[in-house]
């Protein structure tokens, strides 16, 4: 039975959507948490959703992890709490729409360094405390990191990206015994597209057409996703390093016709 009893792990973008899934699914697991985000309300929102038996082993790191000092605070923080750092899950990310034609030069910084750089650093800081336990780091990519969609080039650039860092370090990490692996969600309902700017009518018209997008008709749910990184993240996985999940209902194998 999948458990991550006696765990401590660390969870960005624990806010909303898929990180606050997993934050609530983790602690019925049995984890204990470090959870990080930009709002702290939600993040109080998110804590009030997780197992009671464990509230006090939740600890809340508010802030942006584009800032340097946020991601040490983070560390810090979390070593000095519970001593350890098992699973680290860099769930934080934001989505910004564009074409090479029209594209905003500080839209794709800000995608690169939010996806990408902010989970490099973090990873590093942790790397120290996640060799000594022999542990799991698991990334939150897309289905736009494997497979070229139109008119989100940022996007799709920094999921890419990650995802080559999720093989690379998996190699590179192999023989310290910590793995490193990604889930590559596709249409998840989450606030991710409202925010990147859609309205309401965009937004449901999206949804509709996952019909026609992913080969099992319909988009996925934050939970969904959530418990593909429970067991990437636990000891049922020891085997698996290295490896991008598509938790996206076959879309990634969609072909025209």
């Amino acid at each position: 039975m999948l458990t991550l009893k006696n765990k401590i792990s660390i969870i960005t973008g624990a806010s909303s959507g898929i990180g606050k899934a997993t934050a609530i699914l983790f602690s019925n697991l049995g984890s204990k948490l470090v959870l990080v985000g930009r709002d702290e309300k939600a993040l109080d929102e998110t804590i009030s959703q997780c197992n009671p038996e464990i509230k006090n082993d939740i600890l809340k790191v508010a802030g942006d992890l584009n800032c340097a000092d946020t991601c040490k605070n983070i560390v810090e923080q979390a070593v000095n709490r519970f001593g350890v750092i098992n699973i680290l899950v860099n769930a934080a990310g934001i989505l910004k729409s564009g074409s090479l034609e029209n594209m905003k030069m500080e839209d794709y910084e800000l995608s690169m360094n939010t996806n990408v750089k902010s989970a490099i650093n973090l990873t590093q800081l942790c790397l120290p405390y996640l060799i000594k336990e022999k542990g799991s780091v698991v990334n939150v990519s897309s289905v736009t990191g494997t497979r070229s969609f139109p008119g989100v080039l940022p996007y799709c650039i920094s999921k890419a990206a990650l995802d080559q860092f999720t093989k690379c370090v998996a190699l590179e990490l192999a023989d310290k015994g910590v793995r490193v692996n990604s889930v590559n969600p596709g249409v998840i309902v989450t606030n991710l597209h409202r925010r990147a700017g859609q309205t309401e009518e965009v937004y449901s018209k999206f949804l509709e057409n996952c019909k026609n997008t992913h080969a099992l008709g319909r988009p996925g749910t934050a939970d969904e996703v959530a418990n593909t990184i429970a067991f990437l993240a636990s000891d049922s996985a020891s085997f698996i390093t290295g490896e991008l999940v598509h938790v996206d209902g076959g879309r990634h194998a969609m072909t025209p016709r």
